[in-house]
């Protein structure tokens, strides 16, 4: 691939405009570099330079976290596009339907917990010993790190 440095100055962006023109912030793209999601050179100074394809990239960082995949998946996902040219709408449209099986247990895991939590506050139980979502003396804590009784595995 070529590097990024190669094109036009005017096509590349710093932080802050990539900040700016994502809605991200500037510490969430230095993570994401960190984290291989996304890439930038370094001008003369020091400075990082993006490709404007970037911010198609955090797009989609950013869609990947809001329905829940870790980094790791993300990185993934990201790893299945070209890296000889900027992804076209088919290779977007493509990862994107990657993701759908993910989505639907999301979506099964939210509605279970509305309706776990539509039965608690409904349910006028009042009792510490009889409640689904009760973890008396944390005994849960045995079972790992976590909520286990939200947990969509538990």
């Amino acid at each position: 691939m070529a590097s990024p440095l190669s094109k036009h100055p005017a096509d590349l962006l710093t932080i802050g405009e990539l900040a700016a023109r994502s809605g991200t912030r500037t510490s969430a793209l230095r993570f994401y570099e960190a984290e291989g999601l996304i890439s930038a050179t370094r001008s003369g100074a020091g400075h990082r330079r993006y490709p404007r394809s970037t911010l198609r990239r955090v797009a989609f960082v950013r869609a990947g976290r809001e329905i829940g995949l870790s980094i790791d998946e993300i990185r993934a996902s990201l790893a299945t596009l070209p890296a000889d040219r900027t992804p076209t709408k088919a290779d977007w449209a493509r990862l994107s339907r990657s993701w759908r099986h993910h989505l639907d247990t999301r979506i099964r895991y939210l509605e279970r917990l509305r309706s776990d939590l539509t039965s608690c506050i409904g349910c006028g139980c009042l009792s510490l010993t009889s409640c689904r979502l009760q973890n008396r003396d944390d005994e849960l804590a045995r079972t790992g790190d976590g909520a286990p009784l939200l947990r969509s595995d538990g």
